[in-house]
């Protein structure tokens, strides 16, 4: 049997691709299309190794080593929960995707009579069969995306600190998040503190703050604007929060007040 390794990567990048497409989409990591083609490039390359004769066992640990390395160059490393639920989604999407383009192709290429099944020869790519596979795929993604929406908001974010500062990043709309400047009476981003490292000229206010556990002055910096969907809002504080947020992939919190007054 002729087996054509050009074909075999080009098909096992597209399947890649779709695959870490789904898991951005699903998780909304927001991260550049350059990194998941990119981390789709290392699956289908390492593809060749596996021409190499190797036991079940070695060959599944390398699959799994070549999964996590798609992963963590697509989408990068925050910590182990947030590199684990990327996997973990990366095989629920790849096993829902493999099994329908399983089910498409046998419905394609076999006919029976009876009990007997015999193959039809119909001249079907197994190209196409992905291309079918992913437009039946995203009807499950929308749904799944609808049920997720009930309960989190994410967004992408540009925050405009002056005209050659400019960081983007993953937000929560965070609908208990009611921190106001009482003197200006400006709503507070909180932004994680690591954004702030290569920002010069700086000059911090002290906004002082309660909660239900604690009370003090949070360190706040004035900015241009920030960006959401593609709509403004310039009348906030950027608050600098130095523990990281218990929410997968967020770095920034915004509340209801800027959402309601974006244009």
């Amino acid at each position: 049997m002729k087996v054509y390794i050009d074909l075999v990567m080009i098909v096992n990048f597209i399947f890649d691709f779709i695959l870490l497409c789904s898991v951005n989409y699903i998780l909304r990591r927001n991260v550049k299309f350059i990194r998941l083609i990119l981390g789709s490039f290392i699956g289908s390359i390492t593809l060749l190794i596996l021409f190499i004769k190797m036991n079940n066992f070695i060959l599944f640990i390398f699959k799994f080593i070549t999964s996590i390395i798609m992963i963590i160059v697509s989408f990068g490393f925050k910590d182990i929960k947030y590199c684990g639920k990327n996997i973990l989604y990366f095989y629920l999407v790849s096993m829902l995707m493999g099994g329908g383009i399983e089910f498409l192709n046998n419905q394609f290429s076999y006919s029976n009579e009876g009990l007997v099944f015999t193959n039809k020869g119909l001249g079907i790519s197994y190209g196409i069969v992905l291309i079918i596979g992913f437009f039946m795929y995203l009807k499950y993604v929308k749904s799944f995306k609808d049920l997720k929406n009930h309960y989190s908001n994410y967004y992408k974010c540009k925050i405009y600190f002056n005209d050659r500062d400019l960081v983007e990043v993953n937000a929560f709309l965070d609908t208990g998040n009611k921190l106001i400047d009482p003197y200006s009476n400006k709503s507070i981003v909180l932004l994680q503190d690591e954004f702030f490292k290569e920002i010069d000229d700086l000059k911090p206010l002290y906004v002082p703050y309660s909660s239900l556990n604690n009370h003090g002055l949070l360190t706040c910096y004035k900015a241009l604007k920030i960006e959401i969907d593609g709509k403004c809002y310039d009348k906030f504080l950027v608050g600098v929060s130095n523990e990281n947020f218990f929410i997968d992939g967020i770095n920034c919190i915004i509340n209801s007040q800027i959402m309601e007054g974006l244009r």
